[in-house]
């Protein structure tokens, strides 16, 4: 072990354990959290549903979304009025151990980061105030279940948007696009997948990541740990107890950005769109949200967020796509 490199990690990690056993203050919003194992067999059961099964046969992830209805406007009757304004906030769930996009920074306690922002400047076009917003941090597992109970207004939690769950839930357009790879220790020989066959991967549970590490029939197949959180996955590395992580490169960088003995190798396994998740019953909300992500990336605000906790070169997401609708 290398504690003295490890700080980073540990606090985030601590930080996240301690938001999760007791919740905490962030600024002028609240976090809360809530044990994730009764909400995983709920998603295990609706993603293997055979709507979901139905609805991944013919879809396309990228241009299901609803096209907004012009500039973002809180009109008489919409869930924005009647809900969120009415209420008097926002309530958003949310990573907190997703370094750069979703993560409670130790040295003052807030949630911040690329997803974060995205929910300040929903906040804003309801209330004029980016800061009304009470975030719920929650797990992997947890997203479809709060959207669906309604626990949450909507979630912004490094999802990427798939067939299987636009059958259950509603997404936003495409604000973010990350590829899977692989995460291991700098001195490892890993480089793909076929060098995982018997080995240890960690994933989060209620993540798709663990699916996409198959190998051709007749191979032994990888062998995938599911814990709750991404820096539960880095602690298992650092400790030996895992060979690698896998999932999108934006959360492995920042897991790598916490530990400069690891690195991220590999080709990229897949294509993962990400979107914030919104209930069904709340097709004006998705609309809204739409047009303020487009605002975001006519104004230069997305960008920026993105130069901000990201890097640069930014991203370049091509032109919107939105379901086509009567």
């Amino acid at each position: 072990m290398r504690p003295a490199l490890r700080r980073t990690a540990v606090a985030l990690a601590a930080a996240a354990a301690l938001a999760t056993a007791t919740g905490c203050a962030a600024g002028p919003a609240q976090v809360r959290s809530m044990p994730a194992s009764a909400h995983a067999a709920v998603v295990d059961r609706a993603v293997g549903h055979a709507a979901a099964r139905a609805a991944a046969a013919a879809c396309n992830p990228k241009a299901a979304s609803l096209a907004p209805n012009g500039p973002p406007r809180v009109t008489t009757g919409s869930f924005m009025a009647t809900t969120i304004r009415a209420r008097g906030y926002l309530i958003a769930g949310v990573d907190q151990s997703t370094y750069h996009f979703g993560f409670l920074n130790p040295l003052h306690g807030k949630i911040e980061g690329f997803d974060i922002d995205m929910i300040r400047a929903i906040a804003a076009a309801i209330f004029g105030n980016p800061d009304k917003v009470e975030y719920k941090a929650i797990s992997d597992a947890q997203r479809i279940p709060d959207i669906l109970d309604g626990s949450v207004d909507i979630v912004a939690h490094t999802m990427t948007i798939t067939c299987a769950r636009l059958a259950q839930v509603d997404f936003s357009s495409v604000y973010f696009d990350a590829h899977q790879r692989i995460l291991v220790q700098s001195t490892s020989s890993v480089d793909s997948v076929s060098a995982l066959a018997g080995k240890k991967v960690c994933v989060t549970q209620g993540s798709d990541s663990g699916s996409n590490l198959r190998l051709p029939s007749g191979q032994r197949q990888p062998v995938v740990v599911s814990v709750p959180y991404w820096t539960d996955c880095l602690v298992l590395l650092q400790q030996n107890q895992v060979t690698a992580i896998s999932t999108d490169d934006s959360i492995l960088d920042g897991l790598a950005a916490q530990d400069p003995f690891t690195k991220v190798v590999g080709p990229m396994l897949t294509d993962e769109p990400y979107g914030l998740a919104i209930s069904k019953k709340h097709q004006d909300f998705v609309r809204f949200v739409n047009a303020v992500l487009a605002k975001e990336r006519s104004d230069g605000a997305w960008a920026a967020s993105y130069t901000h906790w990201v890097g640069t070169p930014v991203q370049q997401l091509p032109p919107t796509q939105y379901a086509s609708t009567p």
